[in-house]
């Protein structure tokens, strides 16, 4: 169970990559991802904040604080979840997953303004 586990943790890690190293983020991407974050995140982290915990926001500092400060990383927390956050794999798609990661990602590099 916990290698099937880790192995899917894995492929999720390397199609995430893949899909980031063979095609730059598009205009469309991104706003296919604001949609997305909209319906799916905005509830606990409108405007890049946290509802449920104070330090896990989606600002900058903290992602770079959290150890989220890539695109696989946000990725990997987006289909897998953590403590409070549920697991997205089961409801989105791989590339709405890489779609929402990229929103969050350049949000944060522009301090969500």
């Amino acid at each position: 169970m916990k290698i099937t586990k880790i192995l899917t943790g894995f492929i999720l890690i390397l199609t995430f990559v893949m899909l980031t190293v063979t095609s730059p983020v598009k205009a469309d991407d991104l706003s296919n991802g604001a949609k997305i974050f909209n319906l799916q995140c905005a509830g606990c982290h409108g405007g890049g904040g946290n509802i449920i915990r104070r330090g896990k926001t989606l600002k900058k500092k903290a992602l770079d604080r959290n150890g989220y400060d890539t695109l696989e990383a946000i990725s990997y927390l987006v289909s897998q979840g953590k403590a409070n956050m549920p697991a997205y794999k089961e409801r989105l798609t791989p590339k709405e997953i890489q779609d929402v990661s990229e929103y969050v990602m350049k949000q944060a590099e522009k301090n969500w303004q």
